[in-house]
């Protein structure tokens, strides 16, 4: 296995990783461990499909997505570019 040190830690973040720790009821170097690996393995999961991208977004928006989103951004930038113009 391989060994990790890591220096200069800021103290807020080592007070609030033995805070984490002590819940969690593990050690400093386990809780560090624990979350090094999950953030690796997020990294690994393949990435979302449109099915799974439609869902995701069908619960962000509780069946209320909102209408003519593009067309609304292309009006706030035309504008914008118009004011910039004038400046």
């Amino acid at each position: 296995m391989a060994v990790l040190n890591i220096r200069n830690l800021p103290d807020e973040v080592h007070a609030r990783l033995r805070i984490r720790a002590a819940r969690a009821g593990r050690s400093m170097e386990a809780e560090a461990r624990t979350i090094l690996i999950e953030a690796c393995r997020q990294e690994e999961e393949p990435p979302l499909t449109a099915e799974a991208l439609q869902a995701w977004v069908e619960q962000l928006y509780g069946g209320k997505k909102p209408t003519n989103v593009v067309e609304h951004l292309i009006r706030e930038r035309r504008a914008e570019a118009e004011r910039e113009a004038h400046t």
